[in-house]
């Protein structure tokens, strides 16, 4: 990594030597294959990697793209379906090498699991496991309550949440959810998926969420509250994580990461009692005490840093879908209709029923119902049903009109904003599953295609896959292990107009359009930071295509 990233006067675009924008990981025969061009030519060819042309067609004119600033053409490819590797050529430019093949998403599925494992705390990251990204032990030390500085506990494990080196419960479990979900909707695209990790006796996403589980329960309190983050009071340098030895903090309890807890554990538990018996015992015991503690105390008890702190501080205005996700999980496990009654009340609250968070949960909790047993003829289930359809159709309205394929409005260029994309995704997938609707497959994979490359950057938002990727992230360890080529598997934030740190504001013009208001750049946390949830849904979306 180069360290004048350091230096907001020395942040630079780095922009890609390819003209016309794909997928760089690739298509699967059957899906349509368009790539994009922001220029004027009529005809297109693909060429394979001999040079060789394959496929020849006429471009189409899509018009001016507003978040792009692009007038664009796509060229259309989906007829061809032999398996190679090509190029898309028009008007004296080219695109990024791809792929056509059944199992383009294979790497790209292991690449964006195995990242978890990389990303985990309070043990050594081996060799045989992590090749040259390995490292010592890290955080194992006790960490000390805030409310009483004399009161020490064991906080060790999980995984660290972004470029910063903090654990947060509410971060922890919608990550987890996402795995999880993942596994329990396309179990067959995991049960063959190596992630070379410690063996756990079990399919090896499940071991990995394992690890993170393991540390959630390390942060409930005998009485059910579950507290919020564990972290240093102040973020560390850019320093490798078993250097980072300043006391560990474990900040108080907030109803939303006991909501969360509890919603994760109770999924969990359905899960694991295939694998291990006792496990799902603990984990449902687990979600029973903390349901029973947001019973006790129904007031929302949120979560702000204490002055002095200036880590992740991942507060909520309410905890209205956290609860919700809480009582539909537990719904789900036991059947019990008193959470049924719970589930109803909360729904009448204010929140979306379709968001798969993370601050937002409504959609895992209607995921969870309508999984669960009901009568056919339950209003409720109609309602999730209707609520995830609609969802779908006013997202198809914006990737309609977007000439990149994405399902995105301009408010959705924020910090973070490749997370809406593959939360979208996400919505097209469930969308299919619960209502058959065969379009949402196509619409799922367009979101993909933008954040590996069809974009108007041209840039692979992956680290590890594409000819031009991001590969400077906003990743203490990536920055500090001396490696120049950055952990693979690891999804960047991506473009985000509020330009909300000073090196995106000294590489980006102010009136850049949305969609390119990005650079891959180290320092910048407002564009360049990765997260185990923003990570998860694009392995949620990566699942559901494979």
């Amino acid at each position: 990594m180069d360290k004048e990233y350091f230096d907001s006067s020395a942040a630079k675009i780095k922009y890609t030597p390819f003209g016309i924008f794909v997928d760089q990981a690739g298509y699967t025969p059957e899906r349509r294959k368009i790539a994009v061009m922001p220029f004027e030519a009529e005809d297109f060819t693909v060429c394979d990697e001999n040079g060789d042309t394959v496929f020849s067609g006429k471009t189409a004119y899509f018009g001016y793209d507003e978040d792009s600033g692009d007038t664009v053409r796509t060229a259309d490819f989906s007829e061809l379906k032999a398996e190679g590797i090509y190029r898309v050529h028009a008007g004296g430019r080219t695109s990024a090498l791809f792929r056509i093949g059944g199992d383009v998403y294979d790497k790209l599925l292991y690449d964006t699991s195995k990242a978890y494992y990389y990303l985990r705390c309070g043990c050594e990251l081996e060799p045989k496991y992590a090749g040259a990204y390995h490292h010592k032990p890290c955080h194992c030390s006790a960490a000390s309550l805030y409310e009483d500085g004399s009161i020490t506990l064991d906080v060790a494990g999980g995984w660290h949440d972004a470029g910063d080196y903090g654990r947060y419960v509410t971060a922890g479990a919608v990550a987890a959810a996402h795995l999880l979900y993942a596994y329990k909707l396309f179990p067959n695209a995991f049960d063959g998926l190596k992630l070379d990790i410690p063996d756990g006796g079990m399919p090896d996403i499940l071991t990995e969420i394992r690890y993170e589980l393991e540390w959630l329960l390390k942060m409930q309190r005998e009485d059910g509250g579950v507290y919020h983050k564990v972290t240093t009071m102040q973020h560390a340098p850019f320093i490798m994580p078993e250097d980072d030895t300043v006391p560990l903090v474990v900040f108080p309890v907030s109803s939303m990461a006991v909501a969360d807890f509890a919603a994760v554990t109770a999924l969990a538990s359905g899960i694991y009692k295939k694998f291990d018996k006792s496990f799902a015992e603990v984990l449902y015991k687990a979600a029973k005490k903390s349901v029973d503690w947001l019973e006790a105390h129904p007031e929302f008890i949120g979560f702000r840093n204490p002055e002095g702190c200036n880590t992740g501080g991942y507060y909520e205005r309410d905890d209205n879908s956290n609860r919700y996700w809480a009582y539909a999980e537990m719904y789900a496990l036991t059947g019990d209709t008193l959470y049924k009654d719970k589930i109803s009340a909360q729904m009448r609250k204010n929140f979306s029923l379709t968001e798969f968070g993370y601050g937002e949960v409504g959609g895992l909790g209607s995921l969870a119902y309508l999984l669960a047993e009901h009568d056919s003829s339950d209003e409720t289930a109609d309602k999730l049903k209707n609520a995830f359809a609609d969802h779908a159709e006013k997202l198809k309205k914006l990737s309609d009109k977007c000439g990149y394929g994405l399902a995105l409005d301009r408010m959705g260029y924020h910090w973070g904003s490749n997370m809406v994309v593959m939360k979208n995704g996400m919505v097209f997938a469930v969308n299919y599953l619960l209502n058959g609707d065969e379009a949402s497959k196509e619409y799922a994979a367009n979101q993909l295609h933008y954040l590996m490359g069809k974009n108007a950057l041209g840039i692979s938002y992956v680290s590890g896959t594409g000819e031009f990727r991001v590969n400077e992230l906003h990743l203490r360890p990536a920055f500090a292990d001396g490696i120049d080529e950055c952990i693979p598997g690891m999804v960047s934030g991506g473009p985000n107009k509020g330009l909300n740190d000073p090196f995106a504001q000294a590489a980006i013009p102010s009136d850049t359009p949305p969609m390119k208001c990005f650079a891959d750049l180290a320092a910048s946390y407002s564009l360049n930071e990765i997260t185990i949830y923003w990570n998860s849904p694009a392995v949620f979306v990566l699942a559901f295509l494979k």
